[in-house]
C-alpha cells in the first residue's frame, strides 16, 4: 500500500517550472519524506540519482574538494553508476544537515546555467537552517512535509469515502451511513496517527499490537536522534520534556510549565532544549494572546505556550492509553480529555496554514483552544472531543470581539448556525475549503 500525498502536487508544481530552484524538503524522521521522494522520482523523472550522506559519509568529499556544479554532477554520476542528465534526473540528497558542504553547494546550482532537479531532504534539517545561516537567502525554495493527513489515510482504507468527502462543496449535514462509515476509519486513524508505517499496519492489517510496535520503534528513533545529535548538556534535558508532554496536555489548563519537567527545574535551563525539540519538527508550539488582533503574531506572549507533539499517534502512544480502549469507547477521545482532538486539530491546520494558530485566554475566565488568521480574519476555534458541545469561552469571545466565523470541531453532523460553523473532527482536513467559502 503507498499513500498518496498533497505533497506530490507540490513536487510537480516546483518539477515543471523553467528553472526550478534547488528544492529542501523539511519534515521529521519518519513522515515519509525519503518513499515520497523516490516514488516522485519514479513517477516524473527518467531516472532518480539517491544520495544518503549519513549512510553514504564519503559522500561528503565531493562537496569538499569543489564547488564546481560540473565536477560535482561528474562525481556522483561515477558513485551512482549512470550519467546524471539535466531536467531528466531527479537528484535526492538525503539527510543533507550532515553535509553542510553539499548545503551550500546548492547557491552555486542555482547560480550555474545548469537545468539539474535537486532536492536536499533531512529529518534535522529544521535544527541546522535554524542555528546557522548554511547559504543565501533566495537560493533555494522549501517545502515541509507533516505526518499523514486523515484524508491521505483515507485515500487507501477507504478510496469510495475519500472522493464522497472531496465532493462535499455545501456546509450541510452528511447523510449517518456515511457518516459512521468514515468515523469507523477515523477511529483506525486515530489509533495510528499519521506516520506512515504504522498507519500502513493499521490499515492494511488492523493488527494492534503491530502498531504499537512501531510507534514504540519511531519514540525509540527519536529518542537516539537526541543521543547522536544534540549537546551532551542538553540530551537529559530534551528527554525530560519529550517524557513530560502528555502530562502536560493532560492538565485542564494545558499551558506549559518548566517545572513539570523536573521538580525545581528553571526556564533558562530548558529553553534550548525545547528549541531543539520545535526546529526537529518533533513537537508544535501554539503560544497565547489575551488580545486578539491582526497580525496575530504580533500579538503572541512568548512566555506563555502549550507544546504538542507531531502526531496524535505518537501522543497516544506516549500518553500510555491503550488502543483497545480508544476503539471501544462511545465518545471517541474522552480518556485523555481532549488532548488527543486537540493535537489531531493542530497537526490538520498546519498543514493547511502556514501561519500557526494561537490560544485566547481571557483573565481566566475563558480560553479558546485556537485562533486562526485566514484571508484577513481572526477564527476562534473551539475542539470538542465527542458530542457534548456545551461551554462558555466561545460565547465570551464572541461578546467581546463579534468575529465574522467561529469554528467548533467535535463528533457532531456538518452545520453552519449563525456563523458557527460546526465541522466534524474527520472533516478537519477540510476546514480551508470550508473557511474559504466564507470568507470570499
Amino acid at each position: 500500500m503507498f499513500f498518496k500525498r498533497i505533497i506530490c502536487d507540490k513536487l510537480a508544481a516546483w518539477s515543471q517550472r523553467e528553472r526550478p530552484k534547488p528544492l529542501l524538503l523539511k519534515g521529521a524522521r519518519q513522515v515519509g519524506k525519503t518513499s515520497i521522494l523516490k516514488h516522485f522520482g519514479s513517477e516524473n523523472y527518467n531516472n532518480t540519482a539517491y544520495f544518503n550522506f549519513d549512510k553514504q559519509p564519503d559522500l561528503k568529499q565531493f562537496f569538499e574538494i569543489s564547488k564546481e556544479p560540473k565536477q560535482i554532477i561528474q562525481n556522483l554520476s561515477l558513485a551512482i553508476g549512470f550519467k546524471i542528465e539535466p531536467k531528466q534526473t531527479l537528484i535526492i540528497l538525503d539527510e543533507i544537515q550532515e553535509c553542510k558542504e553539499a548545503l551550500n553547494s546548492l547557491k552555486y546550482f542555482e547560480e550555474s546555467d545548469s537545468d539539474y532537479h535537486i532536492v536536499g531532504a533531512g529529518s534535522l534539517l529544521g535544527v541546522m537552517l535554524g542555528n546557522k545561516a548554511s547559504f543565501p537567502v533566495g537560493k533555494v525554495e522549501f517545502l515541509e512535509m507533516y505526518p499523514l493527513s486523515f484524508l491521505e489515510f483515507l485515500g487507501e482504507k477507504d478510496a469510495e469515502m475519500a472522493q464522497y468527502i472531496y465532493n462535499i462543496q455545501d456546509i450541510s449535514p452528511i447523510p449517518d451511513f456515511f457518516f459512521n462509515r468514515i468515523l469507523e476509519s477515523f477511529r483506525l486513524y486515530s489509533l495510528s496517527g499519521g506516520m506512515p508505517e504504522p498507519a500502513r499496519e493499521m490499515a492494511e492489517t488492523g493488527d494492534l499490537q503491530r502498531v504499537e510496535e512501531l510507534l514504540g520503534n519511531i519514540n525509540l528513533s527519536y529518542q537516539l536522534d537526541f543521543s547522536k545529535h544534540v549537546a551532551a548538556k542538553d540530551i537529559q534535558k530534551i528527554n525530560y520534556i519529550w517524557d513530560s508532554i502528555p502530562s502536560q496536555l493532560g492538565k485542564e489548563n494545558k499551558k506549559f510549565l518548566f517545572q513539570v519537567v523536573k521538580p525545581g527545574a528553571r526556564a533558562r535551563e530548558f529553553e534550548d532544549a525545547l528549541v531543539w525539540l520545535i526546529q526537529a519538527g518533533i513537537v508544535h508550539k501554539v503560544s497565547r494572546v489575551t488580545k486578539p488582533g491582526i497580525p496575530l503574531s504580533a500579538y503572541k506572549d512568548l512566555s506563555a505556550f502549550k507544546i504538542y507533539f507531531l502526531d496524535v499517534g505518537i501522543l497516544r502512544m506516549k500518553a500510555g492509553l491503550d488502543a483497545r480502549s480508544v476503539l471501544n469507547a462511545n465518545d471517541l477521545f474522552t480518556e485523555f480529555k481532549g488532548s488527543l482532538a486537540e493535537n489531531y486539530v493542530l497537526q490538520s491546520l498546519l498543514v493547511q496554514y502556514q501561519n500557526a494558530p494561537a490560544y485566547w485566554t481571557s483573565d481566566g475566565k475563558a480560553e479558546l483552544d485556537f485562533l486562526l488568521q485566514a484571508a484577513g480574519e481572526l477564527i476562534p476555534i473551539e475542539v470538542k472531543s465527542g458530542e457534548m458541545i456545551r461551554g462558555k469561552s466561545m460565547s465570551i469571545y464572541n461578546s467581546n470581539y463579534s468575529p465574522k466565523i467561529k469554528l467548533r470541531f467535535s463528533m457532531r453532523n456538518l452545520i453552519n448556525q449563525e456563523g458557527l460553523i460546526n465541522i466534524p473532527l474527520f472533516l478537519a482536513d477540510r476546514t480551508k475549503f470550508f473557511l474559504d467559502q466564507q470568507l470570499y
